[in-house]
């Protein structure tokens, strides 16, 4: 995870959304089990999942995990 961690490439995204600046934790590999959906993203401006490695190197199907949670997620 923390390799998948380091390639993450969600902080530029358009939608992404630095969730400290509304007092929150610092998110991000929203893809992955265990994360999921942002608690503050909550507007689709724009997807770059397409362009990451993470989710080539896993093989995922789905995109806007910021806002519409981890492949598990979305996939039930």
């Amino acid at each position: 995870m923390n390799d998948m961690m380091k390639a993450c490439i969600c902080e530029g995204c358009p939608s992404y959304v630095d969730c400290t600046s509304k007092g929150g934790k610092r998110e991000k590999a929203f893809c992955q089990s265990g994360v999921g959906k942002s608690k503050c993203i909550t507007v689709e401006k724009g997807c770059i999942c397409g362009a990451c490695s993470v989710k080539r190197n896993l093989k995922l199907k789905n995109y806007y995990f910021c806002t519409k949670g981890s492949e598990a997620q979305q996939n039930k």
